[in-house]
């Protein structure tokens, strides 16, 4: 049976280019998801939600070298239909979401830390 895909959180995201907690865990799952040529996802309502974040935080600037590498980043963006939405939803009601290792939060709280869905550093972070 092959392994779920991993779905990324705009805080994974915004962990990643900021070098902030749990972004080390996310260069590892960039780099497994390239050397296995199984990319990672994310909807296009969190890549909008980095964005803001990430222009907010660090200004426009910043935001244009780090969309510069997100795309050659092993990512598939997927859109949201109301259905997906659901999906999620559920998910996050019916499971708790370990943040990173050893430490585990209810998933209706992730306090600001990344959210991965599989949490496991050779790929470069921006600015």
């Amino acid at each position: 049976m092959p392994a779920a895909p991993v779905v990324l959180d705009s805080h994974a995201l915004v962990a990643y280019f900021r070098d902030e907690a749990g972004a080390e865990q996310v260069e590892a799952l960039l780099a497994k998801a390239a050397a296995s040529e199984r990319p990672l996802h994310m909807t296009e309502v969190n890549y909008a939600e980095a964005k803001y974040t990430l222009i907010r935080k660090d200004g426009p600037e910043a935001w244009e070298a780090s969309a510069r590498i997100l795309t050659g980043l092993p990512i598939e963006f997927h859109p949201v239909t109301r259905a997906l939405a659901d999906q999620a939803a559920d998910y996050k009601i019916a499971n708790t979401v370990a943040l990173l290792p050893g430490r585990r939060r209810p998933s209706h709280d992730t306090g600001g830390r990344p959210l991965l869905s599989n949490p496991s550093r050779s790929t470069r972070r921006g600015p």
